[in-house]
């Protein structure tokens, strides 16, 4: 397809009062200072483009974007670009679809199983980090969650869109205060039409919740068109998936159906789950009747490596730009951590690490969908937008190519969330959700880290910019 210059002349002519305006009228003054492109008509040039679809990297593409939209991708040499466009050299940098993040948190990990709030913070770095939608995946402020969605929706602050997941729905027995147990199946009923009066999209169910509470979240959701994930302990996977649930999270690391004895709605110690998984042979016919019956009954898994990365010995810190970000104390806390980890003598970690790896690989291959996510919690030093950088680096490591590594970051979440015809992949028609990366990504995963630009609903934010207001404030608010 060429596109002519009277076409692209006409277009722009038509746009021309919206796109001056924009920063005015949609973008609150103090977003302005982030954005190097205001909506308007933009052409990328020359540039290798990842579709998100798991296509091969495609070279030499232009993309045309026009108010926020994705209208045309071809090959640069067939463009004619109208002067009045904006054009961005894409010369040796490469475009993938915005990271659609489906494990991720408004809070971060401040010591003794205080998780404080990063309404600050969290959404500059997601965005920054080339995530445009995330889930928040359980939240323990709830209206605080809302209230941003509703922020960034309006123009008002910036950060990724954002499916608000209800309060963990959780049994007794998890010390965390902030966590409200569930007393039996009628509460967890009369919870769920709360929080769906008040406008969350998702729901979690956790560690210690029962099998009849479970149904019962999982039946209300269904009645709305919505749906359930959960962290599981005290349910198996395969019961969970009897009961209907639609996701699970953290791959195969949360599974308990491996545990000898496992007894009903109770979840065993964590020493025995962990043993269950280092002594777990993961071509056993146990393991592949388990992941044949996740696929029949359409339940996907998250992946959630970066955050169990932070528990394995032989594993490199976070980024040392992600560390900059962290306040002092918290970050002596993460490192002196980290240095107890790597000093740690028979680690069984490594051994789950790997095999949790190829097990989210043989899930796939069978045919099952993997989303991925980053679960800002652990250690600590699972940090918003970094994070998500190094989510698709693991998958890559665990031995999907980097086209199969973004489709799991971006369309697989996007088909899951029911937006697929509008994110998910650089295809036209669909919201300008970009990244634009500094290097060659099909040849080296390590530049995905380099972020110039990152677009969201067709604007561009400086990375750079964004970061450098978060210096020293990870662990504050």
């Amino acid at each position: 397809m060429k596109i002519k210059t009277p076409i692209l002349n006409r277009i722009s002519s038509a746009l021309l009062v919206i796109s001056t305006s924009i920063s005015s009228t949609a973008l609150a003054n103090k977003v302005d200072e982030f954005i190097d492109y205001a909506k308007g008509n933009i052409a990328i040039t020359h540039v290798s483009v990842i579709d998100g679809t798991g296509s091969a990297a495609k070279q030499q593409q232009t993309v045309l974007i026009n108010q926020g939209k994705i209208v045309a991708i071809n090959d640069t040499k067939n463009f004619d670009i109208a002067e009045n466009v904006t054009t961005i050299n894409g010369q040796g940098k490469t475009l993938i679809p915005g990271l659609v993040m489906m494990h991720e948190h408004l809070f971060y990990p401040t010591g003794k199983a205080n998780y404080t709030e990063m309404l600050y913070s969290f959404p500059r770095l997601y965005l920054a980090g080339g995530v445009t939608t995330a889930r928040t995946e359980g939240t323990t402020a709830p209206y605080a969650d809302l209230a941003l969605r509703d922020a960034i929706n309006a123009g008002k602050s910036i950060g990724p869109d954002i499916d608000v997941t209800a309060p963990y729905l959780n049994g007794p027995g998890l010390p965390i205060l902030k966590i409200k147990p569930l007393r039996d199946a009628e509460n967890a009923k009369t919870m769920m039409n709360y929080w769906i009066s008040e406008g969350v999209t998702s729901y979690k169910a956790y560690m210690h919740i029962h099998q009849d509470e479970l149904a019962q979240v999982i039946k209300i959701a269904h009645q709305k068109n919505h749906k359930v994930t959960a962290h599981l302990c005290s349910v198996t996977y395969r019961e969970a998936a009897e009961l209907g649930i639609d996701n699970l999270e953290h791959g195969f690391f949360a599974a308990t159906d491996f545990v000898k004895d496992k007894v009903k709605d109770k979840c065993p110690s964590n020493k025995v789950a962990h043993q269950s998984l280092v002594d777990l042979d993961i071509d056993s016919k146990e393991v592949n009747d388990l992941i044949d019956f996740l696929i029949h009954k359409d339940v996907t898994l998250t992946s959630t490596l970066p955050v169990f990365e932070t528990f394995t010995k032989g594993r490199p810190k976070a980024y040392p730009e992600a560390l900059e970000v962290l306040i002092p104390q918290v970050r002596k806390q993460y490192e002196s951590t980290w240095e107890k980890v790597a000093k740690q003598e028979n680690a069984t970690w490594p051994i789950v690490f790997k095999k949790m790896m190829l097990l989210e690989k043989k899930f796939v291959e069978a045919g099952g969908k993997l989303m991925a996510g980053t679960d800002p919690t652990g250690f600590g030093g699972v940090i918003a937008g970094f994070a998500n950088q190094r989510v698709v680096e693991l998958l890559v490591e665990a031995g999907f190519s980097i086209e199969q590594a973004i489709k799991i970051s971006s369309l697989n979440a996007a088909e899951y969330l029911g937006r697929e015809q509008h994110i998910g992949t650089i295809e036209a028609g669909k919201h300008a959700d970009l990244i634009l990366v500094n290097g060659d990504l099909a040849k080296d995963i390590s530049a995905i880290r380099n972020m110039d630009l990152v677009f969201k609903n067709g604007v561009g934010y400086n990375s750079s910019k964004i970061r450098a207001t978060i210096k020293e404030v990870v662990g504050l608010h």
